[in-house]
């Protein structure tokens, strides 16, 4: 384990390298959060990808969902794409392993959600099982517009390709339910999805700057992944980048 996150972190050297605000580029790892303000269990997985978000090997990202508003507080940030997304997961991988918090790794292997070793581990089963980034994504932000450039893949393309707009930090003070009286900071929220095309192979796409920075969004993050929205596949490429 010491000696494959070694080489990330000579990965993690030259990322950090790069312009913070512009071009983000290499491969990495993507981390989905699954997460729940009804969910006493949550919080600890939401700190975590506060944390997790600070390295720059990976493109961190939290999906709140919201079959748990029954339990007495309706998640203010929940998106019923995420459930379905989670679920999509769960279908492929062919189990029933739908729960809070829950982190998917490349698209490929899930992991408990405030557990920072099991998700190192499943990045580094991803990565053996051939769940790699290999494909290079560029995002840059310029004279109000977002620029999209995907690089060549190393065999045959078949997928999507999503902008995804995120908002960096988000504090919600909840006021019933299991986390009653508790101010919880969410990271990385997806707010947006815009769907770029569909991947058969390198390109280039500009999105308006307008039309992403909505609802407290000040990030974006580029998804490169096979299969489609109702059969997620694993992903390939991404990339993330703040807003002017």
């Amino acid at each position: 384990m010491a000696s494959r996150w070694s080489i990330f972190g000579v990965v993690a050297a030259a990322l950090l390298a790069a312009n913070a605000t512009g071009v983000h580029a290499g491969p990495r790892a993507v981390i989905e959060l699954f997460t729940s303000q009804g969910c006493s269990s949550c919080p600890p997985a939401d700190k975590l990808v506060g944390e997790l978000r600070n390295d720059p090997r990976l493109v961190v990202v939290s999906l709140p969902i919201h079959y748990w508003d029954y339990l007495g507080w309706k998640d203010t940030l929940a998106d019923p794409r995420h459930t379905a997304r989670q679920k999509a997961y769960s279908r492929i991988r062919g189990d029933a392993d739908i729960y809070t918090p829950q982190v998917v790794v490349n698209g490929a292997v899930h992991a408990l959600g405030s557990d920072r070793g099991a998700i190192e581990r499943a990045v580094v089963t991803a990565h053996d099982g051939g769940a790699q980034l290999s494909v290079p994504v560029e995002v840059a932000v310029a004279n109000g517009q977002v620029s999209i450039t995907v690089g060549k893949a190393d065999a045959s393309p078949a997928g999507e390709i999503w902008l995804w707009g995120l908002a960096s930090t988000v504090p919600v003070a909840i006021r019933r339910g299991e986390n009653k009286g508790r101010t919880i900071t969410y990271s990385n929220v997806v707010r947006r999805w815009i769907k770029l095309g569909d991947w058969a192979g390198p390109g280039t796409w500009t999105v308006p700057l307008a039309q992403v920075k909505a609802e407290m969004v000040d990030l974006v993050a580029v998804i490169v992944q096979t299969g489609n929205t109702g059969t997620p596949g694993t992903i390939r490429g991404a990339a993330i980048a703040q807003l002017e």
